[in-house]
């Protein structure tokens, strides 16, 4: 492979600070990993820094960034790959051979990369963390190994943590760059099992960053466009508008959010689910719309009409963002059986939204203790739990009284001075 930084290419220098750039496989949309991204960034720039970005999907400025597709983990080669080394012990010589074809591609935009924006520090978001790409790891690790650049491994969940990685044919590659252990790399996680487990498994040190929302700057209160989502997707003003606030994988627990309403027995209760299947198929969409129609449970997915902007659709259909939505929805489900951390749930504290929670790991250990009032369940719909929501939809003095207190321990413990700091730490291990 040739040296890509032979090219020629127009370098982009900063007035002042380090020029860092973002990788990943997609940055776009509303998904965790975008979402947190965007928040370091904007903290990174607020203290001097200039940022930048490849991925395979890209939303951010073009002029800041590189569209390398082969990122991407929706990318064709990316998944025939992916589909060949899990759920089997044993991989051909033409599947490696197809990795490391790839990866050379990915490595050489890296070099690009680099070169294009006269790079400091590189911020990787996720892709050393979990293999919906193997061939980005890979790059990604050989690219450090052969400049010895800085680079922050910022990790929202392990392949460890998910079973359907359990079964693989590359052992080899995830000891190696899953994460990587190289001297110029340092390590963030977002929770303390992922710290804990990030050592015991690898032997590596990292820092915990929680996931965070500018609680310096309450939410602005809804608009006219945000007072017509009701309306323009076919809700009465009466209805009671119950949030589901994830994408549609079975780890969510979308289950229990339709029981709920179910028992609840409020003609009015309705159910709508913010963002579209994942990266792990339909059957669970499917299975939800069957228990919804059993249930009489009118369930709305709303994927495709909630976006980051205002944006019209494709076919002209409004379109609203997760802050008009939550502004016009009276409760939040969210039943979820693991997260990394639960940016649906700082969301809801954000917008101060009542909201029922899963005790999942996550939560039970670095949330729960923090003294949050909401309403809780062990993975079980027990009548308890729905007549704590009853009675909370009751009561409009309740609901302000613990939304207020919920805002004000987020601002104090998952604000932006937080991630400011942990930020200038990381940044001065270097």
């Amino acid at each position: 492979m040739t040296n890509p930084l032979q090219n020629t290419h127009q370098k982009i220098t900063p007035a002042s600070g380090q020029n860092i750039g973002f990788v990943s496989t997609r940055f776009a949309g509303t998904d965790g990993v975008s979402l947190e991204s965007t928040k370091w960034g904007d903290l990174l720039t607020q203290m001097g820094h200039s940022c930048f970005w490849m991925a395979g999907q890209l939303d951010r400025h073009g002029e800041d960034s590189i569209l390398e597709a082969a990122a991407y983990f929706g990318h064709a080669e990316v998944q025939w790959i992916h589909q060949q080394v899990f759920g089997t012990k044993r991989r051909t010589p033409e599947v490696t051979k197809r990795i490391y074809d790839i990866t050379d591609r990915i490595k050489s935009s890296l070099y690009k990369f680099q070169s294009k924006f006269s790079l400091d520090l590189i911020l990787v978001e996720n892709a050393w963390a979990i293999p919906m790409n193997i061939p980005l790891g890979l790059a990604l690790t050989q690219f450090i190994a052969e400049t010895g650049m800085p680079a922050i491994g910022h990790h929202h969940d392990f392949y460890w943590e998910r079973t359907r990685f359990d079964i693989h044919a590359i052992g080899d590659i995830l000891d190696s760059a899953f994460p990587p252990s190289l001297k110029s790399i340092r390590h963030a996680t977002i929770n303390t099992q992922a710290q804990q487990n990030l050592g015991w498994r690898k032997g590596l040190s990292s820092i915990l960053v929680p996931n965070v929302l500018d609680f310096e700057t309450p939410p602005n209160g809804p608009d006219t466009h945000a007072h017509s989502f009701r309306e323009s997707c076919g809700f009465a003003d009466d209805d009671l508008l119950f949030l589901q606030p994830t994408r549609v994988v079975p780890r969510k627990g979308i289950e229990h959010a339709i029981t709920l309403l179910s028992l609840l027995g409020k003609p009015n209760a309705k159910l709508i689910v913010s963002h579209p299947s994942g990266d792990e198929g339909d059957t669970y969409l499917q299975d939800l719309i069957t228990l919804a129609n059993r249930s009489n449970v009118e369930l709305h997915f709303l994927g495709h009409r909630i976006s980051e902007s205002r944006t019209p659709t494709t076919s002209g259909e409004t379109t609203f963002t997760l802050a008009d939505v939550y502004s016009q929805t009276d409760f939040v489900t969210y039943p979820s059986y693991y997260e990394g951390f639960g940016n649906a749930l700082l969301e809801a504290f954000y917008y101060k939204k009542p909201i029922l929670v899963n005790r999942y790991p996550i939560f039970i250990q670095d949330i729960e203790p923090i003294g949050f009032q909401v309403v809780t369940m062990d993975n079980i719909l027990t009548p308890q739990v729905v007549q704590k929501v009853r009675n909370l939809l009751a009561s409009k003095e309740q609901q302000a009284e613990v939304t207020e207190k919920n805002y004000l321990l987020a601002k104090k413990h998952f604000g932006y001075p937080l991630l400011s700091r942990r930020l200038s730490a990381l940044l001065h291990q270097f």
